[in-house]
């Protein structure tokens, strides 16, 4: 099994082949800064399956939420805090290796970025999609590197 940085290069080479492949076939335009954001959800989710337990990727994973959530509430964004808030706790719900290792956690945790938002801003799923299927990307990438599949 793979550590953190596995994980990451895993995450970045699924989630960068997806970005490149999405850009070809017209699904996505050149815009970098929502291109960065795809594929640092992708980079967070490839790591989620882990956080369950004390390690490195952990406290990069942890980190990474601290520095965003501290961001948005700067920035006023109370309710995107709130929501990044939520999706951190999860993992606490269960053991390692536990639900955060299964294919359905791989579609039911990243829900959280398509019915939040529509819930809290009325933003449409078709909006929302990519960053949810980034999300995918990353866990899949973590659970076939962990032999899941």
């Amino acid at each position: 099994m793979p550590g953190y940085k596995g994980h990451l290069l895993g995450s970045l080479a699924l989630s960068g082949s997806a970005v490149a492949a999405a850009f070809w076939f017209g699904q996505i335009h050149l815009d970098l800064k929502i291109i960065f954001i795809l594929l640092c959800i992708s980079l967070l989710a490839s790591l989620f399956p882990d956080v369950d337990t004390d390690s490195k990727g952990q406290n990069l994973f942890y980190a990474l939420l601290v520095a965003l959530d501290l961001g948005l509430m700067i920035k006023g964004l109370y309710k995107w805090a709130a929501i990044l808030g939520f999706c951190a706790m999860l993992p606490a719900l269960g053991h390692h290796r536990g639900w955060t290792h299964t294919w359905w956690a791989m579609f039911l945790v990243p829900s959280a970025i398509l019915v939040l938002p529509m819930i809290f801003y009325n933003i449409s799923i078709e909006k929302l999609l990519p960053y949810y299927l980034a999300a995918i990307v990353g866990y899949f990438s973590h659970l076939l590197l962990d032999r899941k599949f």
